[in-house]
Parts: C-alpha cells; sequence; structure tokens
C-alpha cells in the first residue's frame, strides 16, 4: 500500500517537475528575443536568466520558513499561484515593451519556483532510501528537461520566428517604423502566458487536493567519535561543499542552455536554425537521466557518477574552445550530458544525515540556484569585452563576435573542477574539524 501512495506522489512531484523545466528553459528563447525588443548588449540580455535565478537567493530561507509553518503540499501549491501572477506581469510588460517590468515578471516567477523547488527536492529525496535518492531525481530530470525541450520548441517558434527579417528590417527603418516594428513583436507573448497563467492557477488548486504523503528526513543521533551531535546547521561543512558545487553547476547548466542559441546566431546561423539548439542539450539531458535512473545505484554509485560527470564536462568545455562551427555548438548541447546527473547526485549527497535540518538545509541548496543568476551574466560580460578588443584589433564585428563567445566558454572550466572536488572529497567531510 506504501509502494503505491509513493507511486502516485512521484507521478505528481514529477508533473510539478515538468511546470518548472517548462517555466526555466524558455529563457534561451527570451533571451534573444528580449535582445531585439528591447536593444540590449549581450551582458544586458543575460539578465532574463539572473532575474529569475537571483530570486532564489531572495526566497529560499523565507520558503523554509513557509514550508516548516504550512508543509510540503501547500508549499507546492503556493509556489504554482505565484508563478501564476508572475505570468500575468509578463502580460503587462509586453504592453508597455519595458524591460524592468519584463524582468519583474520573471523575477516574481523565480520567487513561485523558489517554493516549488525548496518544496519538490527534499521531498522526492526523501521518499524513499537515500542512496536511490539520485534515481528518484533523474526521473524528475527527464520530466523537467523533456518539458524544457518542449518550452523551448514552442517559445522559439512563438518568438524567434522572423527575427532575422525583423532585424534587418530595424536596421533601416526610421524611429516611428521601429517603435512598429518592435511593438509587434513584443506582442507575440500575449497569448502562450495567458495560456501559462491559466494552468497554473488549475495546477495551484490540483495539488492543494492531491493525495501527497507527509514525510520527514531521518535523523542520524549517533555520536561520532570525539564529537557532539550537531547542533547548527554551520556544522555541516559537506553541506556548504554541496552549496557551492551546486552554485557553480547551475551555473554551467545555465549557460549550456540559455547561451547555446545566442551563439549559434553568431556563428551566423539564422533564428529560424538556432531556436532549436537548446532543445538539443535538454535531449542529451534527458539521455543521460534515463541512464541514471537505469544505472543508480545498481550498477553505478552516486559519486562516481558524480565524478564522471565532472570529468566530462572539462574535457567538453575544452573541446568548445579549440573548435568552431557547428561542432563547436554539438559540444556545448554535448554538456547536457556532463550536466544532468550532477544535481541528482549532489542533493543524496549532501543531505543524508541531516535529520532535522533538511528543510533549511534545502532551502541553503535551493538558494546555490543563484549561480545561474551570476555566472551566465559573466561569461556575456567576458563575451562584450573580448569582442570590442578584438574589434579594436582590426578584427571584423561578426568575426570578433562568434569568437570571443567561443573562447568565453572557458568559464565553465573552474566551475567543472568544483564539482570534481566535492564529488571525490568534499561530500565526505561531515565536519571542519581535520
Amino acid at each position: 500500500m506504501q509502494l503505491s501512495k509513493n507511486s502516485v506522489a512521484i507521478l505528481i512531484i514529477a508533473g510539478l517537475f515538468f511546470i518548472f523545466g517548462f517555466v526555466t528553459w524558455i529563457n534561451g528563447a527570451l533571451i534573444p528575443f528580449m535582445k531585439t525588443i528591447n536593444e540590449l548588449t549581450e551582458s544586458q540580455s543575460y539578465l532574463v536568466a539572473s532575474a529569475s535565478y537571483i530570486s532564489f537567493v531572495v526566497m529560499a530561507l523565507p520558503a523554509s520558513a513557509i514550508l516548516q509553518k504550512i508543509g510540503y503540499k501547500k508549499g507546492m501549491s503556493l509556489g504554482l499561484f505565484i508563478m501564476a501572477i508572475g505570468a500575468l506581469i509578463f502580460i503587462s510588460a509586453a504592453s508597455a515593451r519595458t524591460y524592468w517590468v519584463f524582468l519583474a515578471g520573471i523575477f516574481i516567477q523565480g520567487l513561485g519556483m523558489t517554493i516549488l523547488q525548496t518544496a519538490s527536492n527534499p521531498y522526492i529525496t526523501i521518499l524513499g532510501p537515500i542512496e536511490s535518492g539520485a534515481k528518484r531525481i533523474a526521473i524528475m530530470g527527464i520530466a523537467n528537461k523533456m518539458a524544457g525541450a518542449l518550452g523551448s520548441l514552442i517559445f522559439g517558434a512563438l518568438l524567434l520566428s522572423g527575427i532575422d527579417e525583423t532585424k534587418q528590417k530595424l536596421a533601416t527603418a526610421s524611429i516611428s517604423e521601429k517603435n512598429v516594428l518592435l511593438d509587434t513583436m513584443a506582442n507575440s507573448v500575449y497569448i502562450p502566458y495567458i495560456v501559462m497563467a491559466i494552468v497554473l492557477f488549475l495546477l495551484a488548486y490540483f495539488i492543494r487536493k492531491a493525495p501527497l504523503p507527509e514525510v520527514e528526513a531521518t535523523t542520524v543521533e549517533e555520536q561520532e567519535k570525539g564529537q557532539t551531535v550537531k547542533t547548527s546547521i554551520f556544522q555541516f561543512s559537506n553541506l556548504w561543499l554541496g552549496v557551492l558545487a551546486l552554485f557553480v553547476y547551475v551555473g554551467a547548466e545555465v549557460i549550456a542552455g540559455d547561451t547555446i542559441i545566442s551563439y549559434g546566431i553568431s556563428l551566423g546561423f539564422t533564428g529560424e536554425e538556432a531556436k532549436y539548439f537548446t532543445t538539443y542539450t535538454l535531449l542529451a539531458m534527458v539521455f543521460t537521466y534515463a541512464l541514471g535512473v537505469f544505472l543508480i545505484p545498481k550498477y553505478v554509485r552516486q559519486k562516481t557518477a558524480l565524478i564522471a560527470s565532472a570529468i566530462l564536462g572539462i574535457l567538453l568545455s575544452v573541446c568548445i574552445i579549440n573548435t568552431t562551427g557547428f561542432i563547436s555548438v554539438v559540444f556545448v548541447a554535448a554538456l547536457g550530458v556532463a550536466n544532468a546527473l550532477v544535481w541528482p547526485a549532489v542533493w543524496p549527497l549532501t543531505l543524508d544525515g541531516l535529520g532535522k535540518f533538511t528543510k533549511k538545509a534545502s532551502a541553503l541548496l535551493v538558494m546555490a540556484i543563484s549561480g545561474g543568476a551570476i555566472i551566465p551574466p559573466l561569461y556575456g560580460r567576458m563575451v562584450d569585452t573580448n569582442t570590442q578588443k578584438l574589434i579594436a584589433n582590426g578584427v571584423s564585428d561578426t568575426t570578433a563576435l562568434s569568437t570571443a563567445a567561443n573562447n568565453s566558454y572557458y568559464i565553465l572550466i573552474p566551475c567543472y573542477v568544483i564539482i570534481l572536488f566535492f564529488a571525490v572529497y568534499g561530500h565526505k567531510i561531515k565536519s571542519w574539524r581535520v
């Protein structure tokens, strides 16, 4: 009977991962779209990702407090409701074509996703044995990234179709003609975001009524040799190293998924062609998640999967920098393979044994998602700076942008090195004492 309840719960949580996967991964299409309609620089356009991910810093600890009071299920429902509000604000932003209002809508959706993530990730981790936590999260990842691939395709078709022709017209248009073109382009978000808001409001209601069992993490009370039972979350060194690993991981994952369309366009691919590139990254992740479901923990330990992922990420990053054209795009997409099992492995390795500290620890891990707010804009700034240097040295604008975009992917290498350290050694450090 318990297995049946857990199976239903897993399906419901998978549905939630589908929802925030859909909402998160449309950023790959939104970044070039926003860059065009608001006439932004490369680094400014990546504030789309920042607005979404910085909300995890603002809301994660309040989300933990909320969950302590209302529980996992009501928290998930509240998160969906707030996401729906954010979708409605996005519609208002399109009418005004004001960038900060767009960012406000994305930020509010991020607040809702923070509550949803803070509730759903630990919930699915402790719903069964901790040693198979990565397997359950990998199942969630399949739902998340399939939704992301679908969202990227849908929003790519809605927002990026005709973007190349629009750019050509903007280059020679008068101010009044430019405003008409950009207003028409901005209006294309109305229907998709109205539909999104309605779906999110309905889901918030249905999750509130769903048959989700209440679960709590098991507390490890044994006293370690020479140590007292931990009384503060600051005593868990492996937790803070796990937060750092997730911080750099999310930054790397967002770069792989959200920059690939803009990178493809810089290489000379049309918007019509490049709109599929994020989907390639996400499908690579889905394939690897499926492998994880099959292999973990029966054939491969969570730790081993994490080590392999980090090493592959380093190798692929080097390959991106040393190639160009469609081959380099393929290597960026292949980062989906390196990234897929990082999140599923880091959560159980970090939460193992935290007991009563699990909700607060989960909030800190969710705050690490802010890596997606900081690292991608750093990539964008590097692209802008390197492009200007190359142009100053006489390189053509187009070649300078593509070269700068390619070389700036070296920001990924230190990210994967940190993940490798956590996988090999960091997760085993249970105390700050040497």
